[in-house]
């Protein structure tokens, strides 16, 4: 599951876990015993967002300088299983 902002802020972050990945099997119960990651994406980073979401388990996704989309995360991320 990923959450797509313009400028990416620490709030957001916590606003994704919260409202949106915590509860997602509540909203798609089918789903339920199946892996969900989750992932944040954003043109501007701000606030140093980008840190806080890799420490709280999530992708974390932006734009490089051609267009392309760029995972942040390094070789040592460990994905958090929501």
């Amino acid at each position: 599951m990923v959450e797509v902002k313009t400028t990416l802020k620490v709030e957001d972050v916590n606003d994704f876990i919260i409202e949106k990945l915590s509860r997602f099997f509540e909203f798609f119960p089918k789903y339920k015993g199946m892996k969900l990651y989750g992932a944040v994406a954003g043109i501007r980073i701000e606030e140093e967002s980008d840190r806080y979401a890799y420490r709280r388990g999530l992708l974390v996704l932006t734009l490089s300088g051609e267009g392309m989309v760029v995972i942040l995360n390094d070789e040592k991320f460990r994905p958090k299983e929501w």
